[in-house]
């Protein structure tokens, strides 16, 4: 389900405020880096900039806008006056504004400086189109399903939930492990495997689809399961609805195994019991138009190039 403007403060007539996060600049992109501030101050947009990000920027030659620059450091110091995200990155760079918007509500925009981009759509080439979309307000905001972790120790502090995808996976130097499966306290199978993923349909494009998962719409209302280097060549990925708890029980040689989620791991004892859950929030990604998830498809995996076509 796709929903025009739904984050209350797009809706009042203050000059908006953004705040732009960026893991690292390349200065291939300077110049598109620059065109996008010039962007920002012709709109009389007020930037609040990531501080690390910030840095790199003093550093380089690119003109900044003039006067104080607010900054932000972390999550608690993004308030409900900040109009939008917006990420200059690839995909992980993306992944990592879910950590920083947590429950808030704030709508993310993605301008990929990457590779593939399913998450970062939006060109760099299209950084003005962006901008101005956001200033007129005729975008989409489209609300992506999270995932939430439980478990009987803490993981991954205050943010236990991924956009993509939970993972458990055997050590760099231990053999497969065993990964018993549950749906509701059911049992659904034993995968014998170097690890098992757990993807929302926004993750079903990214570590699973490389693993032989199903690409998912991002509406579905599902989770993808699937297993990493099965021992097993019947065992496949399977696709269930995302209201089922789906929990596990880990067997190996080794004493300790590694949770992923998104970008994010630690490394826990085998023992330790786990559990995901859809989270009860939504990531809100714009789009700039109705049918960007399939013009994604298209792009990025090169459908309908095809000669004989």
């Amino acid at each position: 389900m796709t929903l025009l403007i739904t984050h209350n403060s797009l809706l009042t007539t203050h000059n908006m405020k953004v705040a732009i996060y960026s893991r690292v600049i390349d200065f291939d992109h300077k110049e598109e880096i620059q065109a996008f501030f010039d962007s920002l101050s012709r709109q009389q947009i007020e930037p609040v900039i990531f501080y690390p990000f910030l840095e790199q920027l003093r550093h380089s030659s690119i003109q900044l806008p003039p006067g104080d620059i607010k900054v932000f450091h972390e999550s608690n110091d993004l308030d409900y006056t900040i109009d939008c995200l917006i990420s200059l990155g690839g995909d992980g760079t993306l992944l990592d504004t879910v950590t920083l918007v947590r429950n808030k509500n704030t709508p993310v925009l993605g301008i990929n400086f990457g590779r593939l981009g399913f998450l970062a759509s939006i060109g760099k080439e299209e950084l003005q189109t962006a901008v101005a979309a956001l200033v007129k307000r005729s975008f989409v905001i489209d609300p992506r399903a999270l995932l939430h972790v439980d478990s009987n120790i803490p993981l991954f502090g205050e943010t236990p939930y991924a956009l993509n995808e939970f993972a458990i996976h055997k050590t760099d130097t231990s053999p497969m492990i065993k990964i018993h499966t549950y749906l509701n306290g059911e049992f659904l199978n034993t995968y014998w495997a170097d690890g098992l993923i757990v993807a929302t349909p926004t993750g079903s494009t990214g570590y699973s689809l490389s693993c032989n998962g199903p690409i998912v719409f991002p509406e579905s209302g599902s989770f993808v399961i699937t297993p990493v280097a099965p021992h097993n060549l019947n065992v496949r990925p399977i696709i269930v609805p995302d209201s089922n708890i789906v929990s596990f029980e880990v067997e190996g040689r080794t004493d300790h195994f590694i949770c992923v989620l998104d970008s994010r791991k630690e490394i826990v004892e085998k023992n330790i019991q786990l559990a995901v859950k859809r989270e009860k929030f939504n990531l809100n990604l714009v789009r700039l138009n109705e049918n960007n998830f399939l013009q994604t498809l298209r792009t990025k995996l090169s459908w309908g190039l095809d000669k004989r076509n």
